[in-house]
């Protein structure tokens, strides 16, 4: 990830009292759903529009009353996203990533948790009711998982859009390790280059 210093967790958690972390989640679900009855979904990810424009996952920072980073991801998640998030927890076992930016005395972790598609529908449902909806977040909006024949629309158009921090690469790499993708990966993509 451009500027960024992938770390171990262990080692994230070793950094000094001036270091801030934030965790971040990328949700998904199955999804058996199909675009103009046959281009099929796959799955549904989400993403969330946020206050300054550029696209990003729901999370944030760590504080003193948390007592865990999962426990500041699901704290945040409630903020965000509202009381839907209840149904689940994101857990340990979801964690992706740790990495630094330049310049920056902050630790990014990520998760990545596999909801049914119940689960995943209510908390669209209910996330314009959550405390930040049109403060922190201004809506969710679901990755396309797809590329159109004219071999741009879909996934290769919604890359071109503005992403806060690695939150672009970490969805490329969480959807090519996870295997959402049709062909497994994001190397046959004709993926446009970051403006």
């Amino acid at each position: 990830m451009a500027g960024a210093r992938k770390l171990e967790l262990a080692e994230a958690l070793e950094l000094g009292p001036d270091w801030r972390h934030a965790c971040h989640a990328l949700l998904y679900a199955p999804d058996p759903g199909m675009l103009f009855g046959r281009i099929p979904l796959r799955y549904a990810v989400l993403m969330q529009m946020r206050f300054d424009g550029r696209l990003g996952f729901p999370g944030g920072f760590v504080d003193k009353r948390d007592s865990s980073l999962e426990d500041a991801l699901n704290r945040e998640l409630r903020e965000e996203l509202g009381e839907a998030v209840a149904a689940f927890r994101v857990e340990r076992a979801d964690y992706r990533s740790s990495h630094t930016g330049s310049g920056q005395r902050i630790v990014a972790h990520f998760y990545a948790k596999c909801l049914t598609l119940e689960q995943l529908l209510a908390v669209e449902k209910g996330a314009t009711g959550a405390k930040d909806h049109g403060l922190e977040v201004m809506g969710l909006v679901r990755v396309p998982l797809y590329t159109l024949r004219d071999g741009v629309g879909g996934l290769p158009t919604f890359l071109e859009n503005s992403f806060i921090g690695a939150a672009r690469e970490q969805l490329l790499e969480t959807l090519q390790d996870l295997g959402l993708l049709e062909s497994g990966s994001v190397s046959g993509l004709k993926i446009p280059a970051r403006h």
